[in-house]
């Protein structure tokens, strides 16, 4: 606080307002890409061996859960006066992105396991990833 004008890298000049809004903003995103990889644990966790083509989406609640958690995180997201209470600022939709390239290469290696499980019952792999 006592620093009012400090200068990035780049010359540009950050008032402490402007930092808290950057901090802020920062916790929200973090907050979304934990909300969005949890989107991939929730469908990969629906099965321990069949593949999710295998199995699909017809669980109801399931569906209901992931669409709530979804809207949930965006009314935390952009709701005002959250920015004080609960220190989040709202995103813009494209900081919701970054995150999915992570929760397609969960869902990959999860259905990876998955095969080899399927394949190779008892071996290696079941031993130490099947739970």
């Amino acid at each position: 606080k006592a620093v009012n004008d400090l200068e990035d890298s780049y010359g540009q000049e950050w008032t402490y307002q402007q930092r808290k809004i950057l901090e802020y903003t920062c916790h929200t995103a973090f907050f979304v890409s934990i909300v969005v990889v949890q989107w991939t644990d929730l469908i990969i966790c629906k099965t321990r061996r069949n593949s999710l083509l295998t199995q699909g989406m017809t669980n109801n609640m399931m569906n209901f859960g992931l669409v709530f958690e979804t809207v949930l995180a965006a009314v935390l997201s952009y709701t005002p006066g959250l920015d004080k209470g609960l220190n989040m600022y709202p995103l813009k939709f494209f900081w919701w992105l970054p995150a999915i390239p992570f929760s397609i290469t969960i869902l990959i290696y999860d259905e990876i396991r998955k095969y080899i499980l399927r394949k190779n019952p008892g071996g290696w792999v079941e031993q130490e990833t099947y739970y």
